[in-house]
């Protein structure tokens, strides 16, 4: 499946763009289950000031969806239309420690080097990235957090790009946090971020770190094609519990499946379709729901059309899903 290529549509100002632009780019060589159809332009700023230009002269009628490392995204394989939006480590991956245990972090950055920074410079309270796969654009969006600690604990203040262009800085209040939600102001896609820590040894720091690897390597499957956590814990409960009681450990679709390791991961043996993934969830779901009574949420964050004739509804019985959600 492809696109109408947009480039042509877009004006002589697209010639002053001096990141990189890709019409019908395949988003399942990047994203971490390796699946998805294409992004119909797929757009990588050379920097912040690339990213304004572009934002201010681009047509507001077209979409514009933002991507991080798509370790926690399915996309559905009939792909995303409209403008795509990854920014690139070497334009948005900077470090800076500043005073007062304090970092300001590109959004590009994988979370583990926003927690081994911290390290390094004996700031302590960020060590909790070390056990989260994906960047801090998608933690910032998302309040990612793990062992007792989330991003709302430790973010001061980011700086976005609005949809027309202007530079912005919000706080922490105004990103209106909740578990595994943010609620800050729609279409600002994320370029930095300051983080508060508190000051701590070096040494042990990273030592805490190591045993965080450890622990997350010896419960999840960290080596496979895998979107992280997929269902968000109800009030009370734990996901991988109800999924586990209600027979779904190593359940599988094609070669989707529940993993055996930790079964509030779905795992990609092959060559899954987003379709398959998707599908694998929803009957997870409805297991779930049939055992216990409980409707689980999904965490992982799912965007896209579903490719013609291949939509999954909702517990396989209900509405069919459409746009992200």
């Amino acid at each position: 499946m492809s696109f109408p290529d947009l480039l042509p549509t877009l004006g002589d100002w697209i010639g002053d763009v001096r990141g990189r632009l890709v019409p019908n780019q395949p988003l399942s060589e990047i994203s971490w289950f390796r699946v998805g159809g294409p992004a119909q332009l797929f757009f990588q700023p050379a920097d912040e000031a690339d990213l304004q230009f572009f934002l201010k002269n681009l047509d507001p009628s077209i979409k514009v969806t933002v991507i991080g490392l798509a370790s926690n995204l399915l996309i559905r394989d009939g792909g995303l239309d409209g403008v795509v939006i990854r920014l690139s480590a070497k334009g948005f991956g900077a470090v800076e420690v500043l005073g007062d245990h304090r970092l300001r972090v590109g959004t590009a950055l994988p979370d583990v080097k926003v927690a081994t920074a911290a390290a390094d410079a004996g700031i302590d309270g960020l060590t909790f990235y070390r056990g989260i796969p994906g960047g801090i654009g998608g933690a910032l969006y998302m309040n990612a957090g793990c062992y007792g600690t989330e991003t709302r604990d430790r973010m001061v203040e980011l700086r976005g790009v609005t949809r027309t262009g202007e530079i912005i800085t919000l706080s922490n209040a105004d990103m209106g946090y909740r578990y595994r939600k943010s609620n800050g102001p729609r279409g600002v896609v994320f370029t930095s971020a300051v983080y508060q820590g508190m000051a701590g040894d070096s040494d042990a720091i990273k030592a805490r770190m190591r045993e965080i690897t450890e622990t997350r390597e010896s419960s999840q499957p960290t080596k496979a094609r895998t979107g992280g956590s997929t269902f968000k814990n109800p009030e009370g409960h734990s996901s991988w519990k109800l999924v586990d009681d209600a027979g779904c450990r190593g359940l599988t679709i094609g070669t989707a499946q529940v993993s055996e390791k930790h079964c509030n991961f779905l795992l990609n043996l092959g060559d899954a379709s987003a379709h398959d993934i998707e599908t694998l969830g929803e009957t997870v779901r409805n297991r779930v729901r049939a055992k216990s009574g409980i409707e689980l949420r999904w965490e992982i964050r799912r965007m896209g059309h579903f490719a013609p004739g291949a939509e999954v509804r909702e517990f396989l019985d209900g509405d069919v899903f459409t746009g992200a959600v």
